[in-house]
């Protein structure tokens, strides 16, 4: 008996000890919030912080306040998930500040503007797949697969329409029209993107009238391209109703003009050298005494 006692004790002993570990006390409650995993202890501490227990009194303040988390876990309701126990955990108290700035919001497509604008909204969920035929007698399917045989089925015969060509096939014009608009839904899809991005895009078609605000600038534009040529535009085709450009004299001031007057003004004073006199040029005749 006394052996049975003695086991008895040490086992009441034991889980004394794993009650003290599990219920923690506390001066103050600390605060859980299960659906951050976050406890919030405001006690104060009695550690100092050159003290060789330092390390070892944090470890057990940590170890503390998980059970206490642990604690709260366990008392949320469970579920079994392939064969582990997995906590349902509440929505969290705490709200966490964010590390980054909020997302700008995404730029509206065309539609989507139009949508907002005209109070549109999209209903996935009350749109059915399928939709009744009454020329077909049948349920046919309203969008994705199998409607292309369906609309097949239904346009057996296509009427053409008075102002339409002879020789046009409707069947071909209606295919070139749905290619088109295929075209041009996806051009719109690819610029609401280029918007989105903020990408300019080059116009397309004639330019606009602010590149050519008046017709002097097309006269001036087709001047300047005459000219360009290594003459000057000189020996150029001139087209009708144009002269041929002059080199227009450039501007002589009072000085050059003064000089040159002086020029031609100067009396003719000199004389030819006479023989065995003066600097004489041989290729040049000279006026003398003539040889008899």
């Amino acid at each position: 008996m006394d052996v049975v006692n003695q086991i008895l004790n040490s086992e009441s002993e034991k889980n004394a000890e794993l009650q003290k570990l599990i219920n923690v006390e506390k001066e103050v409650d600390v605060e859980i919030d299960e659906g951050t995993l976050l406890v919030s202890d405001y006690n104060t501490l009695t550690i100092k912080s050159g003290s060789k227990s330092l390390e070892s009194n944090l470890q057990a303040l940590t170890r503390d306040n998980t059970q206490l988390l642990m604690n709260k876990i366990w008392a949320l309701p469970t579920k079994t998930v392939e064969e582990v126990i997995v906590a349902e955990l509440p929505k969290p108290k705490y709200v966490l500040p964010r590390s980054r700035k909020l997302p700008k919001p995404k730029q509206l497509t065309k539609w989507e503007q139009f949508a907002k604008e005209k109070g549109i909204k999209k209903n996935k969920k009350a749109r059915s797949k399928l939709k009744w035929d009454d020329l077909l007698q049948k349920w046919t399917p309203a969008y994705g697969f199998k409607r292309a045989e369906a609309d097949r089925q239904k346009e057996w015969l296509v009427e053409c329409k008075e102002d339409g060509k002879p020789v046009e096939d409707p069947r071909a014009a209606i295919k070139t029209s749905k290619i088109e608009k295929k075209a041009k839904n996806e051009l719109q899809r690819l610029r609401n993107l280029a918007k989105a991005k903020k990408v300019k895009i080059p116009k397309v078609g004639l330019p606009s009238t602010e590149h050519f605000k008046d017709s002097k600038q097309l006269s001036v534009g087709a001047k300047v391209a005459q000219v360009s040529t290594a003459s000057l535009g000189r020996f150029n085709e001139t087209p009708k109703k144009e002269d041929l450009r002059k080199v227009k004299k450039g501007k002589v001031t009072k000085k050059k003009k003064k000089s040159g007057q002086m020029k031609e003004s100067a009396p003719k004073t000199s004389k030819k050298p006479k023989s065995g006199k003066g600097n004489r040029d041989f290729k040049q005749k000279v006026g003398g005494k003539k040889r008899r």
